[in-house]
Order: C-alpha cells, then structure tokens, then sequence
C-alpha cells in the first residue's frame, strides 16, 4: 500500500531543491509565470531540463500550448519574487524586474541563471504536467542560488569553520 500523503508530503520536504520562476509569453503578448522547485537537468545531449507544474494552475495551458519557456534559477536574495510567482489570482508581472531576455522570453536580469527552452515534450505526471524543455540559450551570473528545504527557503553560501 503507498504511502499517505502527509508523511510524502513531509519526506520530500527533506530534499533540498533549486527555487525558479518560469516564464512564457503567449502569441498575443500576454506573459505567465510560475514558481517551482521540481526542477533538474534531463539530458546533456541533446540538453534537455524538466520542470513541473501543477495542473490546477491557472497558467498551466499557457505553458502546454505556447512551445518556449525560461527557467530563471533565482539567486539568494529573490526570496520575494519566489512568493510572487507562487501566488494565484494576480498579474504577477506588474512589481517584477523581469525584462526581455532570451528568445524574446521574460526573465529575470540578475538570475543566477537563465535556460531559455523550446518545448521537447508535455508528459503527464500525476497531478502536474512534466515540461521537458530543449535548452536554445543560457545565461549564467554565477549567483548563489536560492534554496527550498524543509519548507523553507535557505541560503547556499558556504558558512566560516572554526578552526582551533
């Protein structure tokens, strides 16, 4: 029998994971933005990354049909703008710094990182939809990343050791 959902819930809270807000931009201008931790590289050759997102999202047939997205690996100091994009219900945009970057997609200037995707592949995974993007364009700020562990967000920069 698999297990509940608050001890899986409280299981994968453990693992430490990347915090990024992805973005699209639809044919008539409009842009959508979502947070998300479920996020990793898939393949070298040809380069390929996943990023899931849920699909009770408002935003989520946006990102099915309009074949690019960014994935803005968020810096250690975005914390606010991962609260942003995680919210429902609102013009995400309106207080962001996001500018056109890549492939004409909106993203984020100071990012520790920007893979601007064309999509490969929509998969179903459960209750999210598995987006498998083909990396076009990367831009790199070698920012230290923001962190989501434990349901929380946590700094990655490397603390002093004491020395005796």
């Amino acid at each position: 029998m698999p297990t509940d959902y608050a001890s899986f819930l409280h299981a994968m809270a453990q693992v430490p994971t990347p915090v990024t807000v992805v973005t699209t931009r639809t044919s008539d201008g409009h842009r959508y933005g979502f947070t998300a931790s479920a996020f990793c590289s898939l393949s070298a050759r040809p380069p390929l990354i996943l990023v899931c997102l849920a699909k009770t999202s408002s935003c989520h047939p946006a990102f099915t049909r309009t074949g690019s997205f960014m994935v803005n690996l968020l810096a250690e100091d975005h914390q606010e703008v991962a609260r942003a994009f995680a919210r429902g219900g609102q013009d995400k945009f309106t207080d962001s710094t996001m500018t056109e970057c890549e492939l004409g997609l909106p993203g984020l200037p100071d990012a520790a990182a920007r893979l601007a995707c064309t999509t490969h592949a929509v998969l179903d995974g459960g209750d999210h939809s598995i987006l498998v993007g083909q990396v076009e364009r990367t831009a790199v700020l070698e920012q230290q990343p923001l962190v989501y562990h434990n349901r929380q967000f946590v700094g990655t920069r490397p603390h002093a050791m004491a020395t005796t």
